[in-house]
This record gives structure tokens, sequence and C-alpha cells, in this order.
């Protein structure tokens, strides 16, 4: 049946009780109110609210769901709406009116934050149903955001992590050396805005060039009927100083800072979001030297408790080695030419070629002298 629009409310809405809140947590309560309003006299049987939530990964030609919250209520009229001699409740023109509903969200631990990705989402939605005799129900709906809390302060999380790689090189089938790197950071927890202090030693044997650098990595997994789909991206990095044949480097407490992100993505079977520090050597000609350390992104930051003894333990096992002088040098470079000495390209990253400078003018200048003659010495006959 085709719909004329003086059948259909003028107004019809979901308003939650408190716009400015826009996440909810486990053990919340969510009210609010449908909003009716008709530019026509109208008639209505029901009027239903429902919410929902659940995660949904979508492929070509599958889809898989998981619910993780159900809830129904059929609102009662007749205490604000009058009946009709045939038992519809009469909704007047020109009349706005709201009917209140509620309901509390499951116990921190049974839901899922909600997530948006490329082939799928964690969402979650008020929906109001309005049914009138003879025709089409109508439907609105208002989404709301969960976010689990996920606090960085637990034992497990601020514990140290440590890796260690290396790897042989080849140049026309011929041995040409090693690189290694071994990296540790001093906790596995961190919120928006922190910095991640990494302590590394790179060494390179080889006859070429590395450069070592360090990035944030985001991965995305989606699970369709045993199908897993995994989308990565480098989020933030930070890059040291080129490497010469047969020299090492050490970064100790070189911070990487932690962008705004959302947090890790716990307890749903079919969406994984989660995070890990790529630490690794670019390798002209050669596959990068890559390590991952684990890394969770919570929503409750690091309160400072426990964090000399997870210093103190990472300090414990560290490799010992002289102190890095790899910034000393910047001071001494000159703006004159410079000749390029390979040409660093790494992906997505916007990298330039490595050069030699020549230290122009980076030395100070001889001191001034005079001849002084001995006058006992003979006379210079020229």
């Amino acid at each position: 049946m085709v719909l004329s629009s003086a059948n259909k409310p003028r107004e019809f809405r979901v308003i939650f009780s408190d716009p400015t809140r826009t996440v909810y947590s486990g053990g919340a309560k969510v009210s609010g109110s449908v909003q009716l309003e008709a530019s026509s006299p109208c008639r209505l049987t029901h009027l239903r609210v429902t919410a929902a939530g659940c995660a949904r990964v979508e492929s070509r030609r599958r889809s898989q769901e998981v619910e993780y919250l159900k809830y129904e209520d059929e609102v009662r009229l007749d205490p604000v709406l009058n009946t009709d001699s045939d038992g519809y409740f009469l909704l007047p023109a020109g009349k706005s009116f709201s009917f209140q509903f509620g309901f509390q969200l499951p116990p921190p631990g049974r839901l899922v934050s909600s997530f948006k990705g490329k082939f799928g989402s964690v969402r979650y939605y008020v929906r109001a149903e309005l049914q009138r005799p003879s025709q089409h129900a109508l439907q609105c709906e208002q989404e709301f955001e969960v976010e689990e809390p996920l606090d960085v302060n637990q034992p497990d999380l601020l514990a140290p992590a440590a890796a260690s790689r290396q790897k042989k090189l080849t140049c026309l089938f011929i041995p040409d050396g090693q690189v290694s790197v071994s990296a540790q950071i001093d906790r596995k927890g961190f919120c928006e805005g922190e910095d991640i202090n990494i302590n590394a030693k790179f060494e390179n044997t080889c006859s070429r060039i590395v450069v070592p650098k360090a990035a944030i990595i985001a991965r995305h997994s989606y699970s369709v009927n045993g199908t897993t789909k995994i989308l990565r991206q480098k989020l933030t990095a930070v890059r040291g100083n080129a490497i010469m044949s047969g020299m090492c480097d050490m970064w100790q407490g070189r911070s990487l800072r932690v962008p705004k992100l959302k947090p890790t993505l716990l307890g749903c079977d079919i969406i994984k979001v989660d995070y890990a520090l790529m630490v690794y050597l670019h390798i002209p000609g050669s596959e990068k030297l890559v390590l991952e350390l684990p890394l969770v992104i919570g929503t409750i930051p690091f309160s400072g408790v426990g964090s000399r003894t997870s210093s103190m333990s990472s300090r414990g096992s560290a490799p010992s080695g002289p102190p890095s002088y790899s910034n000393i040098h910047r001071d001494l470079r000159a703006d004159g030419p410079r000749m390029p000495l390979l040409y660093d390209y790494d992906g997505d990253d916007d990298d330039v070629g490595l050069f030699i400078r020549v230290p122009e003018g980076c030395y100070p200048a001889p001191p001034a002298y005079s001849e002084v003659r001995n006058p006992k010495a003979p006379p210079l006959w020229w």
C-alpha cells in the first residue's frame, strides 16, 4: 500500500535523556523518549522500543553476526492517547507527545566496544517501531556508542616486552655478513598521548648501509565462517640515523608518542583490533629485518604505580653498551653540496635519499702565528 504523507507523523524520532553523553559502558542505564507529532490525526496500534548490539562481518557472499545486546519493550499508549470506537489509539494533529523508555546495559565484561572498520562493525542502537492499522510500520533509530574500560595498570600490561632477531645477507649468492636487532619496552599497556620509550640495539656487519626505524602497527582481523582477513596499517613512526658497515647503534629511551586510537578490541570472536610496536632495519636490496612487540591500547591511563619495578627490571635485562653519539653529528652538518649515498625507499614512508655531507667550516681556524728570529743566529743571505 502506498502511504500518503498525511498518514505519517510529522515528527517521529528517538531522543536520549542526556544528548551530551556520547559513550556508555557496561552496567550503565540508557534512557530517553520517543517523540511523536502528527500534522493530521493518525490512528495507532502499538509503539515498540527495541535495543540491540551486535558485531557483523560481511564479505562478498557471506556474512556473520554475534549478538551482545537485546532489549524489547512495549510502550503503553493508553495513559496518554484516547481510543476510537475500533479500539485504535488516536494521535491528534498539532500536538507533541513524549513516551519514555529506559533499560540497563549488561554488567562490565559482557559487552564489546563499538567499532567500525572496512569489513565489519560493532554497532549499538535504539529503534522505535510505530504500528498503524492496515499500513506498514514506521521505524526510526538512534545509535549510541559503547566503550568498555580497559585499564593499562594491570600486572600483565605493566610487564616489559623484549625480542631480538638477526638476518644473514647474501649478494649474488656470496655471504655478505648479517644484521641484528634487539629491542625492549618497559610495559605493554599505553593510552593516547603517552610515550613509548624504546631501548634497542642495532648491529650491521654487512657491506650495506642500513636504517633503523620503529612504528606503531594496527591489525584488524575479520572472520567469516572460518575464513579470516587481516588488514595492517602503519600509524606513526620514528627513524634513526643510518648505520654504516661494521658499525652499531643504540636507542636508549627513544620515544614514540601514541596517537589518537581506538582501544584494543577484546572479547569479540569475529572482529579483533590489536596493536604492535614494530622495530626494524631497512636494508637496501633486501627485505626488512622486523621484530614486533605487543601493545595494548587502553582507556584508563598509566598511574605510575609499579613504574620503578618495571624500569629496574628493564635495566637489568637491557643489553649494556657504550652511550650513543648518534645525535652529535647533527650540529656539524653543513648546508653545502651533498652527494647521494643510497636511496631509502620504504613502502609508504616519505623518505628521501641518504647523503654524505661535506662539513665545510665545521672545524675551528688554526691559531694566528708570527715568525720570531733568533738574534744569535747568523744572518740570512738570499
